[in-house]
Order: structure tokens, then sequence, then C-alpha cells
């Protein structure tokens, strides 16, 4: 998975070129900054940072995240009117342990490259490096048929796997679970409270805040 998004890296963008979602990322652009106004935010996995800049528009301060040096130096190249993003290399199972607590947390297009059975330890994880009623947000993509790429297989442990194809040719298998109906507000509302779920037509987004004495998941 690693070196698939660092090889991806420079193509990673196209994904939001497709024009039947525009509708549908228009909202995110508008909807996921509302949820960290004046909030100092940690990003998980941020990538190229197409979200980073909306984010730290409207948040005190961003340290933006990801394994990737690729994605990182394409992230530290776009504009940030604040001056407020600081990034950093890193392994989203093994956050380093800051000095500080964050009030806010992000991750688009995260959640479905979780294993299924890493996620409440990677949440364990996330949620030390979180102060008491942190806002926790995650952004993914629903599984639309005919817009999406089709699942190739499924492994014993019910995780799912598409088969991508990158410019230059070459052919990668990629985990990308799609959560079922309810499995979100299930699972989120085990690690917090105020759990919010929205779908939209090609993508669903959710909220939730860590509650006062809560680690785990």
């Amino acid at each position: 998975m690693q070196a698939y998004y660092a090889q991806r890296a420079r193509e990673y963008e196209r994904i939001y070129d497709k024009p039947e979602r525009q509708a549908d990322l228009a909202k995110l652009r508008a909807d996921i900054p509302t949820l960290f106004e004046g909030e100092t935010v940690l990003e998980i996995a941020c990538g190229t940072g197409y979200w980073t800049p909306l984010i730290a528009a409207r948040a005190k301060s961003v340290l933006a995240v990801d394994y990737a040096v690729e994605t990182l130096a394409i992230a530290r190249s776009k504009t940030y009117a604040k001056q407020n993003v600081d990034f950093q290399q890193g392994d989203a199972y093994h956050l380093p342990a800051w000095p500080q607590k964050f009030s806010g947390s992000y991750a688009g297009f995260w959640w479905s490259h979780i294993p299924l059975e890493k996620i409440d330890s990677f949440l364990a994880g996330l949620h030390e490096r979180l102060a008491p009623g942190a806002r926790v947000a995650f952004m993914d993509n629903l599984y639309v048929e005919g817009s999406s790429t089709p699942l190739a297989r499924r492994d014993t442990a019910g995780n799912t796997y598409q088969e991508r194809c990158l410019a230059d040719g070459s052919r990668h298998e990629v985990l990308k679970n799609f959560p079922a109906e309810g499995e979100l507000e299930a699972r989120l509302g085990r690690a917090g409270s105020e759990v919010r779920v929205t779908r939209y037509q090609y993508y669903w987004l959710a909220s939730y805040r860590i509650m006062a004495g809560r680690r785990n998941p």
C-alpha cells in the first residue's frame, strides 16, 4: 500500500476529476472545514494535501502527517494563506508522542484502507494524541456500481481489495473496505459521543467527539 501511493503521488488528484462526483465534492469542501473552526488539527494520511488548505483556512493550526515523502512534497508545495500548517512524515499506526494534545483530527480516504482487524488499535492510538472532547472526522468512498473500481476479492478477515492500474501500466492490489449500513455508527459510537454520519451520493462523512476519559474504542 505504501509503495503504491508513493508511486501514484503525481496522478493522485485525478480521482477528484470525475464529473459525476463534482456536486458531492463541492458539498464536502464546505462541510469538512466547518467541523474544525478554531481547532488545532491533526490530519492523518494527508496525501497530496487536497483537503489540508481547506481545513487550515478555518482551523487554528494543522499538523499534517503522511507516510509517503512523495505525497508530502506535493502537500507542502500548496499555498496556505494563514501559514499555520506543519508537515511530518509518519506512520498512522505508530504516531509520535507529541507534547501537545490536538483538539481535532481528520483523515480523508484513510478509513477504507485500514484492515478491519486494526481499526480499534488505530483509533486507540489516535485518541491518545487528542484532548478530551476533540472532534474526529473521517471521509471516504461509498461503493457505487459503475463509478467505483470493482472489488477483486475478499480475504478471510472480511477485507476487500481492488485491482488498480497506474498511468505507467503497473497493476496493484489495494485494500479498500466499504462499511456496511450502520457499521460506522456502531463502531464510532463505541469510540465517542455525538456521532454523526452523512452519506452523500459517492462519499460518506463521519464525525464524533472523544468522551472525557475515553482512550480506547
